[in-house]
């Protein structure tokens, strides 16, 4: 990072990184959010809408900055805190209302896997579009206008005549399926392949949800197609994402 902060002041931007060593990050997610947090600390949560952030105490620790956000799909925060506080604040947590407990990133992962929100790395990467993920909302008018960005040949093109493949979700019951499973049509042929997939604690029922990209001519919501499953053919269906629908607290 170092190196590339150098690189970007070479070519006279204005870049400057602030390397922050000495804090830790705790996350608090869920609809019992508010009732295990808001007594801990002196900020009215109730005025601190999705994505907005300030500093405050909490459980009597000063500086902490709290962040309406997190990459669950659901009501939360993270909480930014001393490195040396971060241990009695999570202790503070688990003994607050709301029945909070410590969750690991198998947890995250299914949660946002329901709320159909991308895992760099695995739902998107560098050979990957925003117009094939369908993340075409992030591009603003301005610099579609303007262009110059990393790839703007490519996906302003796209933007103009859509693209070949597209990111969509689907529904499936019996065994789960993984990233990197192959998505077939009625005849068997490959037209696509998983990028997450794992049974869904909240819809239950035996019901397992994913994402990956197909064709566009079979990326239509309600489509029926198969995932193969080690040797099994698994039914599934192009299905509209957010499985579960998102909880982000927004100020009226």
């Amino acid at each position: 990072m170092s190196k590339k902060e150098q690189e970007m002041k070479k070519m006279g931007k204005d870049v400057t990184l602030e390397f922050i060593e000495d804090r830790g990050l705790v996350a608090l997610q869920g609809p019992t959010m508010m009732t295990c947090l808001q007594p801990l600390t002196n900020i009215d949560l109730s005025k601190l809408g999705f994505m907005t952030s300030t500093v405050g105490v909490v459980a009597g620790i000063e500086g902490c900055r709290i962040t309406r956000c997190g990459y669950t799909g659901e009501d939360g925060v993270e909480i930014s805190v001393l490195e040396k506080d971060c241990a009695n604040l999570v202790e503070a947590l688990l003994n607050s209302a709301g029945n909070p407990a410590l969750a690991g990133l198998g947890a995250r992962d299914s949660l946002r896997l329901e709320a159909g929100l991308c895992l760099y790395g695995n739902d998107i990467d560098a050979t990957t579009t925003p117009v094939e993920a369908t993340l075409a909302w992030t591009i603003p008018k301005t610099r579609r206008a303007t262009g110059g960005f990393p790839g703007a040949e490519i996906i302003l093109k796209q933007l103009k005549e859509g693209a070949d493949k597209k990111r969509v979700g689907f529904l499936s019951k019996g065994p789960p399926a993984r990233g990197h499973t192959n998505v077939l049509d009625a005849e068997g042929n490959k037209v696509g392949e998983l990028t997450s997939g794992c049974p869904s604690p909240s819809i239950g029922s035996g019901t397992n949800v994913s994402m990956g990209y197909v064709n566009k001519s079979v990326s239509k919501l309600g489509t029926p197609l198969f995932l193969q499953v080690r040797n099994k053919k698994i039914e599934t269906t192009v299905s509209k994402m957010p499985f579960v629908p998102a909880n982000y607290f927004y100020l009226k």
